[in-house]
């Protein structure tokens, strides 16, 4: 069945298949200079000193957690209270159970879907050791009342942006402006690597810790001064296989970092793109009543297009999602909904702030569609003539 309206399209053309291509020829498949040149321009590109590439945005955000378990000052441990929108995807959560964190859910503002601003003002406590933010479908959060909120606490602010590459907040680039961001270049996503992920950070600690823990917590990456061992020895045979902290693989293949090379380059067109398509999405959908669409705060880069049935309105979530399916238009739940709702919370340390009334709205209420790298006039046209269908 030909979809007329699909979730995700492929971002790659011939340059893409041909940096494949010379990476095949190479014979040279694992992490290498591939990887370390997409790193450095991705790091430049979006303002930061440093990126360190991994297998997957999932990778990305466990890298991110653990860096800061190893840090030499104040570094987290098990039972430190980290502070999250109850609506995210499961891999902003998965690695803070891992690490034995307290996880407070806090309700999302049912416009923009990032934080309920007053809700994480009331929840911050004086255990709060991390406030997470989560761009959602391309969305920056409002850094500034984050901050004023952070005011002089020792609290750390990390962005998990990987639905947001490209926004922007008061012209800095949305996952450069917390103490690290995480972006996905899953196929689905802004840039595609087909599967990987990146973490950028200006302090360059946490940057060796990562380079040491992507690679099973060995020295090998680890240049000769750094700031995990001090110096490393001269002897590489004993440094080949040199264990300091607890690690994992989650390295990318030199393909992928070969691909976002090609990827890069295009970048500022494909957002640019994305927000083209959401403006005319917009002029149709913003003056329907039935519906409740994101509210941008900055400059979104427009991950997809959400829709919130109205509180109050007759109409059927279930009735909507037939009707798109039966006319060809790819629809899912708004990210994973409600994550407290989930059975896995069993395992997870955690509180609810308040109550999640909002992130319950949107877990029955809300779905989304996608947005593409390319024009999509025709698609979003033909997706407001199906919704007007509904009664």
């Amino acid at each position: 069945m030909t979809i007329k309206y699909p979730l995700a399209t492929s971002s790659w053309g011939e340059e893409e298949l041909t940096a494949m291509q010379e990476v095949i020829q190479s014979g040279n498949f694992s992490m290498g200079k591939h990887v370390s040149s997409f790193e450095n321009e991705f790091a430049a590109h979006f303002g930061s000193k440093y990126a360190v590439m991994s297998n997957s945005g999932s990778s990305a955000n466990l890298l991110m957690i653990a860096a800061l378990f190893f840090r030499k000052e104040n570094p987290l441990k098990a039972g430190d209270e980290v502070i999250v929108p109850a609506v995210s995807w499961s891999t902003t959560y998965m690695p803070l159970q891992q690490y034995g964190l307290k996880v407070k859910f806090v309700d999302i503002n049912i416009e923009t879907l990032n934080y309920n601003l007053s809700e994480l003002q009331q929840a911050v406590s004086d255990r709060t050791k991390v406030i997470l933010a989560v761009n959602l479908l391309g969305n920056p959060n409002d850094f500034t009342e984050i901050n004023r909120i952070i005011n002089q606490r020792k609290i750390i602010l990390l962005e998990d942006n990987c639905e947001s590459l490209g926004a922007e907040y008061n012209d800095q680039k949305a996952g450069s402006i917390g103490l690290m961001g995480t972006f996905s270049s899953f196929f689905s996503h802004h840039i595609s690597t087909m599967e990987g992920g990146l973490t950028i950070t200006n302090d360059e600690e946490l940057y060796h810790i990562m380079l040491s823990i992507r690679s099973h917590g060995w020295t090998r990456h680890l240049p000769k001064e750094n700031k995990v061992t001090g110096r490393k020895s001269d002897n590489n045979f004993n440094e080949s296989f040199s264990f300091i902290l607890p690690g994992y693989n989650v390295r990318p293949l030199e393909l992928s970092g070969a691909i976002g090379l090609e990827q890069l380059k295009k970048v500022d067109g494909f957002v640019n793109q994305r927000r083209k398509n959401a403006e005319f999405f917009q002029k149709l959908f913003s003056s329907d009543s039935r519906f409740i669409i994101q509210k941008e705060i900055g400059k979104s880069s427009w991950f997809g297009f959400s829709f919130i049935i109205q509180q109050g309105s007759n109409l059927s979530r279930e009735s909507i999602i037939k009707l798109l399916e039966k006319n060809q238009i790819d629809v899912r739940p708004i990210v994973g909904g409600n994550f407290a709702k989930n059975e896995v919370i069993k395992y997870f340390d955690y509180e609810i702030h308040n109550n999640l009334k909002n992130s319950n709205v949107i877990d029955k209420n809300g779905f989304f569609v996608g947005n593409h790298h390319y024009n999509l006039t025709s698609e979003i046209k033909y997706l407001h003539k199906t919704l007007l269908k509904v009664k």
